[in-house]
């Protein structure tokens, strides 16, 4: 029996629009093994609420949302990181959060938890206090060699970041191992979610990972509205599209113009500065936030579109495309910034479709995965966008990504705006119980949110996953047999989310 069909042997919950089957603790036990056998299904995430664990995976065959379900029987599951290493850190956070333990797991080293919260399992429902003391220090993987010394980096940086350490093993100058260590912006996402109604809790939802507000506060909304059964405005529908792509082309400016200045070019950061400034000029004239923030709700989208908004997003893309063509040739044509991207931080192909990598980090080494074309959702079922895909692998393979979906999702916006249905943009949510989810691509990979309403319409359970979830991993990978000073550029070319991950 494949994994799929195994997960299918559940008990269907009536979550939409993807099902949620809830397996017996004897029938997960059985999945892992069933995973080993199906590498077609991808890993999306895990997350848990007291007494229960849940997984989510996605059918790439047959365009497919899988969610699992089984009790933690004692406060034990069997482990998926034996057959999905991109569980590994889901599996510590989930013990960290609602004290759960994964039997068989690859590592059960802590991972949000720092030691200094005073509770043992927060969300668990029954948090055990920790008395007071001095906490841990963390506990790093060993590497092991003549010459092999540590290089500890962060959590505080030099520059005006998140906070994030990197523990690196090196020999000489080349990264024999790094080892990444989050937590450090722990919010209680989660938590504060609980107990609200769906439009209230929208505001944490938007603040996951602020660069990426849209996508997550979209899925949020289409969860929201899949569990209660709410049709969104076709004119809110539009501009959601319209906000998502425009977040898109604003970090795909950024992260270019910073993978140059990581390689000493400045050019190309102060050009690609100044187009992502238009950019954002415009949002908050179209939508009064330049992040755009707290725009997209359940229900919809408020407020709607400020008059003469579209004719400000219109010229500062029409910049952006006019000056592209020349900032790309300016890039390809000078070695000593091709010498430091191409070829450097290369992400094996093979272990990208591993850990399911989407976005750009997935895109530049093969992976066919747009969550707008897989599973899809309005309105990119009727403008399906371009797929740019590289083979390289590399940081020249996930610049080339970006460059490429500039144009597209000029392109996109471009035809939203033109085709703007008229009509209402936000519209009332029922107080009920219900169960939805969505996938919503961002501008660095799928997002996904999850939430279960009580009678009331109320949050009972939620979970928020960031894609870098699956692409922090991959970075440990890629720095392998990379000098140490090659870091800052590999990891700008992933761009990973510290908060998204943090929750």
């Amino acid at each position: 029996m494949t994994a799929a069909a195994l997960i299918r042997t559940g008990a269907p919950q009536g979550a939409h629009p993807f099902e949620r089957f809830l397996l017996a603790a004897g029938t997960w036990a059985g999945l892992p093994a069933a995973l080993t056998a199906d590498p077609s299904l991808a890993f999306l995430g895990m997350w848990a609420e007291p007494g229960m664990v849940h997984a989510a995976f996605l059918e790439e065959g047959a365009n497919a949302v899988l969610l699992a379900s089984a009790p933690a029987e004692s406060g034990r599951y069997a482990a998926l990181s034996p057959a999905r290493p991109g569980a590994i850190r889901f599996e510590r956070m989930i013990r960290d959060l609602w004290a759960l333990t994964a039997e068989g797991a690859v590592d059960l080293r802590p991972w949000l938890d720092h030691g200094r919260w005073g509770l043992e399992g927060p969300l668990s429902g029954r948090p055990a206090a920790i008395l007071g003391g001095e906490p841990p220090q963390p506990e790093f993987l060993p590497a092991e060699g003549e010459g092999i010394h540590q290089i500890p980096v962060g959590p505080i940086h030099a520059g005006v970041i998140e906070p994030g350490h990197f523990r690196f093993h090196v020999q000489g100058e080349l990264v024999v191992r790094l080892e990444q260590r989050f937590g450090y912006t722990h919010k209680g996402t989660l938590s504060l979610m609980l107990g609200k109604p769906a439009r209230a809790a929208a505001a944490f939802a938007a603040r996951l990972s602020g660069d990426s507000t849209v996508a997550h506060g979209w899925a949020f909304a289409a969860a929201a509205e899949a569990a209660l059964g709410v049709a969104v405005p076709p004119r809110a529908v539009a501009l959601r599209a319209v906000m998502g792509e425009l977040e898109r082309i604003h970090n795909h400016l950024n992260d270019w113009g910073f993978v140059c200045n990581d390689a000493a070019f400045a050019y190309p950061h102060a050009r690609c500065g100044w187009l992502r400034e238009g950019v954002l000029r415009a949002c908050a004239a179209a939508f009064g936030h330049r992040l755009m923030m707290d725009r997209v709700l359940p229900g919809g989208i408020a407020p709607d579109i400020a008059p003469g908004g579209a004719e400000a997003i219109l010229a500062a893309l029409e910049a952006v495309e006019r000056e592209t063509p020349a900032l790309m040739r300016i890039y390809e044509s000078h070695a000593s910034l091709q010498d430091r991207v191409v070829g450097t931080g290369f992400l094996d192909p093979v272990l990208a479709a591993r850990f399911a990598a989407g976005g750009f980090v997935g895109r530049g080494s093969a992976r066919r995965f747009d969550a707008r074309r897989t599973p899809g959702y309005a309105p990119y079922d009727a403008m399906v966008p371009a797929l740019a895909v590289e083979a390289g692998g590399d940081v020249d393979a996930r610049v080339r990504v970006r460059v490429a979906e500039l144009g597209t999702s000029i392109s996109l916006v471009r035809r939203l705006l033109m085709t703007l249905p008229e009509g209402e943009t936000l519209v009332p949510l029922p107080a009920q119980a219900g169960e939805g989810s969505a996938l919503i691509e961002g501008f660095r990979g799928e997002c996904l949110a999850w939430l279960r309403l009580d009678e009331g319409g109320l949050i009972r359970a939620v979970f928020l996953r960031d894609p870098s979830w699956l692409q922090w991993p991959l970075l440990e990978a890629a720095i392998e047999g990379n000098i140490v000073a090659d870091f800052p550029i590999c990891n700008k070319s992933f761009n990973c989310s510290y908060s998204g991950v943090d929750l």
